[in-house]
């Protein structure tokens, strides 16, 4: 498997709290398929909306496509997604 890590982070439609909340279970399933595979290495919302995802990918466009299954985003939550590859040069993935 690649060590290329990408910070994959989310935007949420603000319009849609109730989706969000009733959609999170099924994209938490799924994200804990991608823990379980190697594949996600940490995950988490931001306090002030939105998310940031850690991912084993070859490039910015492998990260996404990885995600595209994510429920959050087959049912339109997420308004933007942005990945940008990470070069950690200390802690545990460096």
């Amino acid at each position: 498997m690649s060590m290329n890590i990408a910070s994959v982070f989310y935007t949420y439609d603000p319009a849609r709290p109730d989706d969000l909340a009733r959609v999170r279970p099924a994209h938490r399933e799924f994200l804990r398929a991608l823990l379980n595979n190697g594949e996600l290495l940490a995950s988490g919302p931001f306090l002030d909306g939105g998310a940031m995802l850690i991912v084993r990918a070859e490039d910015a466009d492998a990260a996404l496509a990885l995600l595209d299954n994510d429920p959050l985003n087959v049912d339109g939550i997420i308004l933007e997604r942005k990945a940008l590859m990470w070069d950690p040069v200390l802690g545990p993935w460096a």
